[in-house]
């Protein structure tokens, strides 16, 4: 297993690779020690930056994200999501044929956030909904701000509706 840790603008960001795919994206820094560069890692690193300077807004990467059957139901959904969009849990579920608080527990398990776009999915009436990344629904405004995600009139979304 090779983690790469990088800066962004939301935080420090480690990635991990397991037999040649991406399984985890985690906020923080893991020391030197534990950092192994590869050539998925590096292109990894590549992608985000380009995605926050606003130059990509999907991913070309292996992913093999650990969960149930559901939750990658759910998070193969996200994928299908661009960037500049969102869709409601309720939208997903309709889709999976499930209920909203399901996908949102699987929202809130992706070990590959960012990546697998958690953010872009909202609560009904454009409600933000949760983040379970580093600096909670902060983290997820920002997000939406950079894909200019945010509808005009909520570019200063209320966080506690």
């Amino acid at each position: 297993m090779a983690q790469l840790s990088l800066h962004s603008p939301v935080g420090d960001l480690t990635v991990t690779e397991e037999d040649g795919r991406i399984i985890s994206l985690d906020w923080g820094w893991v020391p030197a020690e534990w950092q192994q560069s590869t050539a998925l890692l590096e292109r990894a690193a590549w992608q985000l930056n380009r995605y926050f300077d606003g130059e990509i807004g999907a991913f070309d990467l292996p992913l093999d994200p650990p969960g149930t059957a559901f939750q990658k139901k759910v998070w193969a959904e996200m994928l299908k999501i661009p960037a500049g969009e969102t869709r409601s849990y309720g939208e997903i579920a309709k889709i999976l044929g499930s209920a909203a608080q399901p996908v949102g527990t699987a929202c809130g398990a992706n070990p590959i956030p960012i990546l697998i776009p958690c953010h872009r999915i909202v609560a009904a009436g454009g409600r933000l909904g949760g983040y379970s990344g580093d600096g909670g629904l902060e983290t997820k405004v920002a997000l939406l701000r950079l894909e200019k995600a945010l509808p005009p009139k909520q570019q200063r979304f209320d966080i506690y509706r």
